[in-house]
């Protein structure tokens, strides 16, 4: 008997000091709780929200077909791709809208595919902004990046042949 009571109790320790039974630690749960419940209310708010990966877009409301060419002076020429007209051309950096034509030209260039078939511009029901690239199937959805930056695309929709701001006099090759 004196020896199954001696099992039951703690072993002291090289300090004098008796050990805890063997416990997981604490703080290990409740990170795993805390990540899990994180887990939990981000998938609920992104299925409230509508704003996963796997929702479709809203349809548009107005579209038009976009070339963008590179300039020798480091402009970008944006022309119609019904009529072939300029519709704008932008100077300096434009970072935003050079980063996404850059990605969309990218997939294309990987694919093997040229740039002859316009982007499609589209605004949609609400009130967002995609350009989509129907040869890849790829699309931007510029509002996600900010009303700023989607800015730099929006008035494309609407812009006559070569009237808006910054346009250029001379016609650019389509």
């Amino acid at each position: 008997m004196h020896n199954a009571a001696h099992a039951t109790q703690a072993h002291p320790s090289s300090t004098g000091q008796a050990l805890a039974p063997d416990s997981f630690p604490r703080w290990v749960l409740l990170c795993a709780g805390g990540v899990i419940a994180f887990s939990l209310i981000s998938v609920g708010l992104v299925r409230l929200t509508g704003n996963g990966p796997d929702q479709k877009p809203q349809p548009g409301t107005m579209e038009r077909a976009l070339r963008f060419v590179d300039q020798p002076d480091g402009g970008i020429a944006v022309i119609d791709g019904r009529t072939g007209e300029l519709v704008r051309s932008f100077q300096g950096e434009q970072g935003f809208l050079r980063g996404t034509l850059r990605a969309l030209a990218r997939e294309r260039k990987v694919r093997g595919l040229g740039s002859e078939q316009p982007f499609q511009l589209i605004a949609r029901t609400d009130g967002g902004l995609t350009l989509f690239d129907p040869v890849t199937q790829q699309r931007v959805d510029l509002e996600s990046f900010g009303p700023t930056n989607a800015g730099a695309f929006a008035p494309l929709l609407t812009a006559g042949p070569a009237d808006a701001p910054n346009a250029v006099s001379h016609p650019a090759k389509p």
